[in-house]
């Protein structure tokens, strides 16, 4: 290998190293190489495993996590998998009961109150919450605020905010739910915030940080971004499209 192919090479190498998305990936005339093409069948197969698995409190975190923090999981109102898939408007909504449940488990009115979500990729709530939880409830609890009880909720959609909001009153809510899995992984977490969500409030109230996984945004940076906009929002008593990460 000469020098020039040598520097081409290394150069690729670093390109891709970069970023999880395939670029620089060369072609076998006008098709993709075969390890493309496989690699690329094992990333939709993950992407589609991520989005059917079935979120378990019990079985996705260890049980001193769960004693820790005292968790527990609540149900929206989608009955299924499946019918959370086809029913978008179901995994808004909480049942009475939950309700009921909410109001005896966790104390109204908190500063801070953050919720775990499945989403679209329970596999992305199985492997960063464990490790971003902990920082992010600690910080918060260094930082002052006044925190309600995490909790998490199954067949999970952002716009349940509003369910939580209404039923415990809280100042700012944090949601940490699975992002729609991708070819470049399927295990990225996000936070969605709000300011004292109400029914009737949508993505224009919300803030979000995206990406958070072991490729994107990590965890020790993700809880602290995480209580920066908090307290942003907290301060200016408004979260949404006016609301920018300082």
């Amino acid at each position: 290998m000469d020098h020039s192919t040598r520097i081409r090479a290394t150069t690729l190498a670093l390109a891709r190293a970069a970023t999880p998305a395939r670029v620089l990936m060369g072609r076998a005339g006008p098709s993709y190489r075969t390890q493309t093409q496989l690699e690329l069948r094992r990333d939709h197969a993950a992407a589609q495993d991520a989005v059917l698995r079935e979120f378990n409190l019990d079985h996705d975190f260890t049980p001193d996590f769960i004693t820790k923090f005292g968790l527990f999981q609540i149900q929206t109102l989608a009955r299924s998998k499946s019918e959370y898939l086809l029913r978008p408007d179901r995994g808004r909504r909480l049942s009475i009961a939950v309700e009921s449940e909410l109001e005896h488990q966790c104390p109204r009115r908190a500063e801070l109150q953050v919720v775990i979500g499945d989403g679209l990729s329970a596999e992305a709530v199985r492997q960063q919450v464990p490790l971003l939880l902990p920082i992010l409830l600690q910080q918060a609890a260094d930082q002052g605020w006044r925190l309600g009880h995490p909790f998490g909720v199954r067949y999970c959609r952002v716009g349940v905010i509003n369910e939580i909001g209404r039923v415990l009153e809280p100042d700012v809510v944090v949601l940490l739910i699975g992002e729609r899995p991708g070819l470049a992984t399927a295990e990225s977490l996000s936070a969605y915030f709000a300011w004292q969500p109400r029914p009737g409030h949508t993505d224009a109230h919300r803030n979000l940080i995206s990406n958070i996984h072991s490729r994107g945004v990590d965890v020790a940076d993700a809880a602290k971004r995480i209580l920066a906009m908090a307290a942003q929002i907290r301060r200016y008593r408004s979260s949404g499209a006016m609301i920018k990460e300082s």
